[in-house]
């Protein structure tokens, strides 16, 4: 399986993303699944500076990531996927993307998002997507960087009840 782990995080690439993950999951690849990142050189440009030296990097809409994924493209990599959405995800997902598991990493509280830790917030859209996701069977927890305790959505969501 090509993805080794995909986030969720607003910040995409920066120091904890390519920094204490890498040194985690040694990806060979690091994937930005952005639909409007993936058309702006400036920033793609910028993301590619930070990447780990001896990783690639791509930076592509969904629909790009879900084919190149479904024809193999990625089979001898080993991926860490990024998104700013779940989403994002739960497209790959629905068109045929394995993810092994899904890490919530940094969600600003803005719009109509509601705050569950001092680091994720949520809209009821991205709770409903997480949601799907998990009934998938898809492992889906919040934790910061890998030495952090990994949270469950459910023990995540009723700290929003609190």
């Amino acid at each position: 399986m090509p993805v080794v782990l995909a986030r969720v995080d607003e910040r995409l690439v920066h120091g904890v993303t390519v920094n204490q993950w890498n040194s985690e999951l040694h990806p060979k690849r690091y994937m930005v699944v952005d639909d409007e990142i993936s058309h702006n050189d400036m920033i793609k440009a910028t993301m590619r500076m930070s990447k780990p030296a001896g990783t690639g990097m791509s930076i592509i809409d969904t629909e790009t990531a879900i084919t190149n994924f479904n024809n193999g493209k990625y089979d001898s990599h080993s991926v860490f996927v990024l998104v700013k959405e779940p989403g994002t995800l739960l497209k790959m997902i629905e068109g045929g993307v394995k993810i092994p598991a899904i890490d919530l990493g940094a969600m600003f509280e803005e719009k109509d998002r509601k705050p569950f830790t001092s680091r994720i917030a949520l809209d009821e859209q991205e709770i409903s997507d997480l949601k799907e996701i998990k009934e998938k069977g898809i492992e889906t927890y919040a934790q910061y960087t890998p030495e952090d305790e990994k949270v469950s959505l459910d023990d995540l969501l009723k700290k929003g009840e609190e």
